[in-house]
């Protein structure tokens, strides 16, 4: 998956670090993150590409090995020429990975830092911790932590089929197993249950944890199950939700193997008979 980088090491973490040449600077815009290629490879601007009087504000996010990875929003002009904006769903199969998984995890402290600039609860303007990454208000005492939100990947089995599903309206148009977030006021177990139920209007039984999965490209962490059909196999499609839901068999699965996602990784876990 996307976070497995071995055997490069990232570490997140905090400190107040000051930026200095062989520093790597992630810049984004929108859902957009500046790159360019060499061979193949992604390549992401360093410090000393920057005018310092232009680059004057920046934030350390996380280190991978020895690399340390700063996050600005401000953009040196003169990078433009070699380096462009590309969407950030490159990241999925962009190469090296561990540089992937930096620029992918770097978008969301940046999302993070550009969307609490102000307190919620009295609208003061929020200041940088320098104990912890987080963002604080000085007049109520308002904290501010990176935003994550727990959700849940669901592989619903029925024998020897798996159901199948793409969804409606989004960007990401492959198969994909259901899905969905937490609730205030329900276990993880719970979310299981009710997503099945809301977005095809089956019962399910026997949760099995599989493992989880950090995906910052929706400020979520994971939570992958696999769960056996409990009654009648008759789908009832949320259209809002889902553009299909199909049982296939496993020998039949459209599914070919990414090395990113935990969803494809489950797919490809029953596809194989592993589970």
């Amino acid at each position: 998956m996307i976070q497995d980088i071995a055997p490069h090491k990232f570490s997140n973490a905090f400190h107040v670090s000051d930026i200095r040449k062989g520093d790597y600077l992630l810049i984004y815009r929108k859902r957009e993150i500046l790159i360019k290629h060499n061979g193949g490879e992604i390549v992401f601007p360093k410090y000393e590409e920057v005018d310092p009087t232009v680059c004057t504000h920046v934030i350390y996010l996380f280190s991978i090995d020895n690399s340390r990875f700063f996050w600005t929003e401000e953009i040196d002009e003169a990078l433009l020429g070699t380096y462009n904006f590309e969407n950030i769903q490159s990241m999925r199969s962009a190469l090296p990975k561990h540089l992937a998984f930096a620029g992918v995890t770097g978008m969301q402290l940046s999302s993070w830092y550009q969307s609490r600039r102000f307190c919620g609860k009295c609208g003061n303007e929020l200041e940088y911790s320098g104990k912890e990454r987080m963002l604080y208000c000085p007049e109520c005492g308002q904290m501010e932590y990176p935003k994550i939100s727990p959700a849940v990947i669901i592989a619903v089995t029925h024998g020897n089929k798996l159901l199948l599903s793409k969804y409606a309206d989004r960007e990401y148009k492959k198969y994909a197993l259901l899905a969905g977030f937490a609730e205030i006021g329900e276990t993880i177990e719970e979310t299981v249950k009710r997503e099945v139920m809301e977005e095809v209007g089956l019962k399910v039984k026997n949760l099995r944890y599989y493992k989880s999965q950090p995906w910052s490209f929706t400020d979520t962490l994971l939570f992958g199950f696999y769960a056996e059909l409990d009654g009648g196999e008759d789908i009832t499609l949320d259209s809002q939700e889902l553009a299909m839901a199909e049982w296939f068999e496993r020998e039949e699965l459209p599914v070919r193997y990414e090395d990113c996602s935990l969803t494809n990784e489950m797919i490809m876990a029953f596809k194989e008979g592993r589970i």
